[in-house]
């Protein structure tokens, strides 16, 4: 006679679900897109509530200071389209220009750092004297240097503050990533008689992809507020720091509340497709599979 023993390797039994338990705010998932939709909405009720009843009152010249998003986007259709296409593609081909600059020298300058890693010391020194030097001194300097440009064409001061605000960041952030290099994969490449350009191309490049295209995404909002100060001091009449200064003067608030919401949303436009490009480019960095 045999005596079958009970199997213990058996999927145990799913737990019954607790009965009476109430949803919880955290079992509701909301995708993202609703959560900024929300969040928009949000912002611009308690703008319209405070404006018509906090700041309401007119100040000098019969104006109010902080108009209603309903004012805002009534000035925005009576302006035209042309007026900020215009404007806004002078500042974008300043932005566009010292954004190549400002991060190509960065690029260059960090690759070379891990072929000469003797030079990280004069290049971490330069990085930060560019961050720490106030823009506006020299923005104020180079009205000096600068000759003043044709009118509708690119500020070299908006161009030269472009590229100085985005260098900091683009440099910090490739040598973190240049560095973040497996170990083993260059000491591979060493024992097979690798030089320290192979590391770079074969290894070290691969390794800081998310990390540079990261800080590349920061220096775009960065590149287009450069350009716009160096506007303010470029003596130039197109763009949108003069479009700015002239709605500031003819006590237009709306159009100046227009300006820097679409140059609010510019920057985040560029922001995201580079967010974009950083996850086609390297989706690991993301937890997403290519």
């Amino acid at each position: 006679m045999t005596i079958e023993t009970p199997r213990t390797d058996a999927a145990p039994a799913p737990a019954a679900p607790a009965k009476g338990r109430s949803i919880q705010w955290e079992d509701v998932k909301l995708p993202a897109w609703i959560t900024g939709l929300i969040g928009a909405v949000g912002i611009i009720a308690v703008w319209w509530i405070l404006a018509a009843t906090v700041f309401s009152s007119v100040g000098p010249g019969g104006v109010q200071a902080i108009p209603t998003p309903l004012q805002v986007v009534v000035e925005f259709f009576e302006t035209g389209f042309e007026f900020y296409a215009k404007n806004f593609g002078v500042t974008l081909t300043e932005a566009g220009i010292g954004y190549l600059w400002g991060n190509g020298l960065a690029l260059v300058l960090a690759a070379l750092v891990l072929i000469v890693p003797r030079l990280e010391g004069v290049v971490m020194q330069i990085a930060i004297i560019t961050y720490c030097i106030p823009i506006v001194a020299l923005g104020l300097l180079l009205t000096v240097i600068v000759p003043i440009p044709v009118s509708g064409q690119p500020s070299t001061t908006a161009i030269f503050l472009a590229a100085l605000s985005c260098f900091f960041t683009t440099v910090v952030g490739a040598l973190l990533g240049l560095k973040a290099a497996d170990k083993a994969s260059l000491d591979l490449i060493t024992v097979y008689g690798g030089s320290r350009l192979t590391q770079l191309r074969k290894v070290r490049l691969i390794a800081a992809l998310p990390a540079v295209l990261n800080a590349l995404q920061i220096a775009v909002p960065a590149a287009f507020l450069g350009a716009v100060l160096g506007e303010f001091f470029g003596k130039i009449t197109l763009g949108v720091g003069p479009a700015m200064i002239a709605a500031q003067q003819a006590l237009n608030a709306a159009r100046v509340w227009d300006i820097a919401l679409a140059s609010g949303a510019v920057a985040l436009i560029g922001y995201s497709l580079l967010g974009l490009v950083s996850r086609a480019v390297a989706p690991w960095s993301k937890g997403t599979s290519s």
